[in-house]
C-alpha cells in the first residue's frame, strides 16, 4: 500500500506499468476504491478483466481510492465535484503526468467529465464505463443522504461509528453516510465525527447531496460544458436503475466527439471491455 497526502487528507493509491498514462476513477458510487478494478474486489467486467493488473500491461496506471473511500481518509466538509476534480489532478502530477486518458465507470465516469470540463488538456481522451444519471439515480442519492440523516438523528454519530464496520460505503448502508468509511480506520477522525455539530452536519449533508444529485442529467459537467467539450470518449452504456441508458445517449448527443458502443449488458465482458479500450487507445494514436 502506497500513500499521500492531497489537501491535507491521506489518499491512498497505486501506480504502475508504463507508456501512456491511465487515470483511473474507480467505480462503487461513493465507494470508490481501487479495490473495484481487481479480481477480489470488483464486479462484472473488471473482475474478469482484474483490471489493474491487465491495464497495467497496456498503460502507466494511475488508481487511488477516492476520499472517504476505501483507506483514503476524509474531512467533514460540504463535497463538490470541484473537490473530486482537485484531488485527481493533484494526483495526476504527483504521478508526474501533464495529460491521461482518463478511465472513468460509474460515479467515476462523472468525475471524468468534471475533471474534462475543467482541466480540458489533461485530458487525452475519456472511456466512460456506465455513467451514471437520470431520475431514479437522482433519487437515490436523495433517498440515501435522508436515510443517513434520520438515522444519526435519532441514533447519534457514535451510531454511524459503531455500524460503519459493517460495510464497504455509504452506497452499501445508506445509515453511515459519505464520512462513516474513514472512521474506521483512522482513530483522529473517528473522534472528531462523534464530536461535531449536529445542526453544521446536516447542512454539510444537504449541500453535498444537492451538489452532486442536483438534476437527472448524467453526473459531472453539465449539458453546456459537455457540448462544450472537444475531447474523444468513449461511452460503455449500462442499462439500470443508476446507470441509466438514458444517461449514455444524452452523453453521446451532447458531447462533440463522442462515440456509444452499440453493445448493452448483459453483453459486455472482460474481455471485449479490454478491447474496446486499446481499440480506443489506438484510435487517439497513444
Amino acid at each position: 500500500m502506497a500513500f499521500t497526502t492531497i489537501n491535507g487528507i491521506k489518499i491512498q493509491y497505486e501506480i504502475q506499468g508504463s507508456g501512456t498514462p491511465l487515470l483511473m476513477f474507480a467505480p462503487g458510487g461513493f465507494g470508490s476504491a481501487m479495490s473495484r478494478w481487481t479480481a477480489a474486489g470488483g464486479k462484472r467486467e473488471w473482475q474478469e478483466m482484474d483490471a489493474l493488473t491487465a491495464l497495467s500491461r497496456h498503460f502507466k496506471i494511475i488508481a487511488y481510492d477516492r476520499r472517504e473511500a476505501g483507506l483514503s481518509g476524509g474531512r467533514i466538509e460540504p463535497l463538490s465535484w470541484n473537490h473530486y476534480v482537485l484531488e485527481a489532478q493533484a494526483l495526476l502530477e504527483f504521478a508526474g503526468e501533464k495529460q491521461a486518458l482518463i478511465l472513468g465507470s460509474c460515479m467515476g465516469a462523472g468525475l471524468a467529465t468534471a475533471f474534462a470540463a475543467r482541466l480540458p488538456k489533461a485530458c487525452l481522451g475519456l472511456y466512460l464505463h456506465w455513467p451514471v444519471g437520470g431520475y431514479r439515480w437522482m433519487m437515490k442519492g436523495h433517498t440515501f443522504f435522508q436515510r443517513h440523516v434520520d438515522f444519526v438523528r435519532a441514533n447519534g454519530f457514535a451510531a454511524v461509528v459503531k455500524r460503519a464496520p459493517e460495510k464497504r460505503s455509504f452506497w452499501e448502508d445508506a445509515e453511515i453516510g459519505p464520512w462513516g468509511p474513514p472512521t474506521v480506520h483512522d482513530p483522529e477522525f473517528a473522534a472528531h465525527y462523534v464530536k461535531q455539530d449536529r445542526g453544521a452536519y446536516y447542512a454539510i449533508c444537504e449541500h453535498t447531496r444537492d451538489a452532486l444529485f442536483n438534476d437527472t442529467m448524467p453526473s459531472g459537467a453539465n449539458g453546456a460544458e459537455l457540448m462544450e467539450m472537444r475531447i474523444p470518449a468513449f461511452i460503455q452504456s449500462g442499462n439500470d436503475a443508476s446507470h441509466a441508458h438514458s444517461a449514455s445517449w444524452a452523453l453521446k448527443e451532447l458531447m462533440p466527439d463522442a462515440e456509444l458502443w452499440d453493445v448493452l449488458p448483459p453483453h459486455q465482458n472482460g474481455q471485449n471491455t479490454l478491447e474496446q479500450i486499446l481499440r480506443f487507445k489506438a484510435r487517439l494514436g497513444l
